[in-house]
């Protein structure tokens, strides 16, 4: 008798000689483990059989879970041509547990999505084809820094973008002042949103419990203007040898040394002082947002002054989330002392800095904010930065005389701008005088 596993069991029958109490194994045709197609051969005949006596509702069974083995089966080969169709040209196919080296990726790396500019700009097929052209021509590589859809218009004019309402508080932990914004994509070149102009009220709301057949109090007033602007370009370039634009690591380091690090920088000035203008517009160029200083005479130090101007944006109805200072000033506020000469914001200055928070805001120290001023306000409630596009890096030997030269250029920019929906939600800090 065979030794392979039956496919099953099937009732004797008296025309074959056979037992009819007994139930008698089916065996594949060949004496190896059956396949899939001999199992769907064999419950096909066995389905299409008239006389078939057995056990239909196992047999049925059997049908379901051979069906649904083929269907994997074939989803893994459609899978399979997909990716070997989506492979350019002449790229030789990997073989089973075959790692692809990624440029930039270091040995032994799990390959994964890029997390840089640099990193997508030197792994892009656009890179590898201008090298392979002896660096020829032109090419831009985009990077986003969050998944986000792109909408081609084709002959249709780019619509507008008009942003509604109120954008709800997520605070977070970030190094630039963008990261403190609602960050979101356009694929407008005119943004549009509406600008609460009602001002810092603390009595906006006037609900109150009412008597039988006694007149409502009414809220507000509340005031909006429809702001209308375009997003603005911010680029600049750097000049790069062509033995360089062949070293990824010398490449990487111009990309994010120098051109997202000077985009980034720009930003995060246009976002405090932009004109609105020709410029992206600033918050503190923005009317309407409110000021603290303390009273003139007054001693408070900057510590203490932080925090009052905190209660006058919690008495706005904003709650604030976020501080940004110059570092003249927070290093002053790092040097606050008590009278026993202890620091009171950081207790072990063999530590490193104090933390990046104080009285629960999160702190920002740039140089893009003026020394002798703060910004302090509810980031994510009061205003959005709209990107068009991610940061874009572009090379080109097609520069005046640079091509004679071996020489190369780096371009890098971004289409971007603020909008300052909630003027009310940012209080500017004036600190004291030093006196002597």
């Amino acid at each position: 008798m065979s030794t392979s596993r039956a496919l099953g069991y099937r009732k004797g029958r008296a025309s074959r000689g056979e037992d009819p109490r007994k139930r008698y194994p089916i065996y594949p045709i060949r004496g190896a483990a059956p396949t899939l197609t001999e199992q769907r051969d064999e419950v096909m005949r066995l389905l299409a059989d008239d006389g078939y006596d057995g056990d239909l509702t196992e047999l049925l069974q059997r049908a379901e879970a051979i069906t649904g083995q083929i269907e994997l089966a074939q989803q893994r080969d459609a899978r399979l041509r997909a990716l070997q169709g989506a492979l350019p040209p002449g790229d030789p196919q990997p073989t089973p547990g075959q790692r692809r080296d990624i440029p930039g990726q270091q040995p032994g790396d799990t390959p994964q999505d890029p997390v840089s500019v640099a990193e997508a700009f030197v792994r892009s097929k656009a890179l590898e084809n201008f090298r392979a052209n002896g660096k020829q021509g032109k090419f831009a590589v985009e990077h986003r820094a969050a998944p986000a859809g792109t909408v081609t218009t084709g002959t249709l004019l780019p619509q507008n973008n008009r942003i509604p309402g109120i954008i709800p508080q997520n605070p977070d932990f970030p190094l630039l002042i963008a990261n403190l914004l609602d960050r979101q994509t356009s694929d407008g070149t005119t943004l549009e949103y509406m600008r609460d102009t009602s001002g810092p009220q603390s009595t906006w709301n006037a609900a109150a419990v009412v008597a039988e057949g006694a007149t409502k109090p009414q809220s507000g007033p509340f005031t909006f203007d429809l702001i209308s602007t375009s997003l603005k370009t911010v680029a600049h370039w750097v000049p790069i040898t062509r033995q360089a634009a062949d070293d990824d690591s010398q490449l990487m380091g111009y990309i994010n040394g120098r051109l997202t690090y000077g985009l980034d920088f720009k930003l995060d000035r246009e976002i405090l002082t932009g004109n609105g203008s020709t410029q992206m517009q600033g918050i503190l160029t923005t009317a309407g947002i409110g000021a603290y200083q303390p009273p003139v005479g007054n001693t408070d130090s900057k510590l203490i002054t932080i925090r009052k101007a905190k209660t006058q944006g919690e008495l706005a109805l904003y709650p604030p989330d976020a501080v940004v200072l110059n570092p003249l000033d927070w290093q002053d506020v790092e040097l606050d002392q008590d009278g026993t000469g202890q620091f009171r914001v950081i207790t072990d200055i063999t530590g490193g800095s104090a933390p990046t928070r104080i009285w629960g805001l999160t702190v920002v120290s740039s140089v893009a904010m003026a020394a002798g001023t703060a910004l302090l306000g509810g980031y994510r409630m009061g205003a959005t930065l709209w990107e068009r596009q991610g940061v874009t890096i572009l090379m080109t030997d097609s520069h005046a005389d640079y091509f004679t030269a071996n020489t190369l250029v780096i371009l890098a920019e971004r289409r971007a701008n603020v909008a300052v929906h909630t003027p009310a939600a940012f209080v500017k800090i004036t600190f004291a005088a030093a006196t002597s």
